[in-house]
């Protein structure tokens, strides 16, 4: 029992550092930003001492903020989907290669988060403007122009993110026993019956853990909306850049922030029950 109990002392007090840590980087500048949000605020004095809601009733009263708040959902939404329709199959195959093969196309998943992200945002500005490769191909084709556009937002988003999803879907499928596989074929199960039943329900967590990480960081994401998108297609992001280092208004960059940011974790944890019922329910 001591050893148990000095054992236990010792994790504890071995965990104290990355909590102190975890707080100073984390909970701290949180906690100032919300009480940030509820400071009043004028455009010819700056940021008053007195405190007040009014932040959180212009976001969700205004047409303005609605929009933007509407627009950052369905872009997020949409680009999780493709990257779980693209990405899945493409962990799929990734684990059933082998060596050397494997090797090769993991490291050409990965290579698009070896380039800074606003070279990624520049080089897509380049393809899909009128003069573009994508761009006069698009026109040719009569979809218009994707500049400045959600189209020209989404695929770009795709294009980053994709890594994301990739990963965790195929860490899950290295997991799974391909000998289930075989044994269902050998019964005489189709291709189609196998990966529903088998292929689907063992991938599941990765593409749970992988949608979460890619909706979070694009409807946190500022710098492919901003250049991409322009002022006509901001999302929220792009919107408290512009409160805090345009307007000055600093209580109301900080109000969406927090908003936002309860957006995304209430979102994120409906979804994760959801997938998770359904997975034990497949299980079951």
């Amino acid at each position: 029992m001591k050893i148990t109990g000095s054992r236990g002392l010792l994790r504890g007090v071995g965990a104290l550092p990355l909590g102190a840590l975890f707080a100073l980087l984390v909970l701290i500048p949180l906690v100032l930003t919300l009480m940030l949000s509820f400071h009043q605020y004028d455009y010819q004095q700056g940021i008053l001492p007195g405190y007040t809601v009014e932040h959180y009733l212009t976001i969700v009263t205004d047409d303005y903020f609605l929009r933007i708040f509407w627009r950052t959902l369905w872009i997020s939404v949409v680009t999780t989907l493709l990257c779980v329709l693209i990405g899945g199959p493409e962990a799929y195959i990734l684990s059933r290669m082998r060596r050397p093969w494997n090797s090769v196309f993991l490291l050409l998943v990965l290579s698009p988060l070896l380039v800074s992200l606003v070279v990624r945002a520049f080089g897509w500005t380049i393809l899909l403007n009128p003069a573009g490769v994508l761009g006069q191909l698009a026109g040719w084709l009569g979809f218009g122009r994707l500049m400045y556009t959600p189209t020209a937002v989404i695929i770009a988003l795709v294009h980053v993110m994709l890594p994301f999803m990739v990963i965790p879907v195929w860490t899950s499928l290295q997991k799974a026993d391909p000998s289930a596989e075989q044994a269902a074929y050998s019964l005489g199960a189709s291709r189609a019956r196998v990966f529903w039943q088998i292929v689907a329900p063992q991938a599941l967590p990765g593409v749970l853990s992988g949608s979460l990480i890619v909706f979070g960081l694009t409807a946190s994401s500022f710098a492919i909306p901003a250049l991409l998108g322009g002022s006509r297609q901001k999302m929220a992001a792009s919107v408290v850049y512009d409160q805090f280092l345009i307007q000055l208004n600093w209580p109301l960059g900080a109000a969406i922030a927090m908003l936002l940011l309860v957006a995304n974790v209430l979102i994120m944890m409906s979804y994760g029950r959801l997938v998770e019922g359904v997975y034990k329910r497949s299980l079951g």
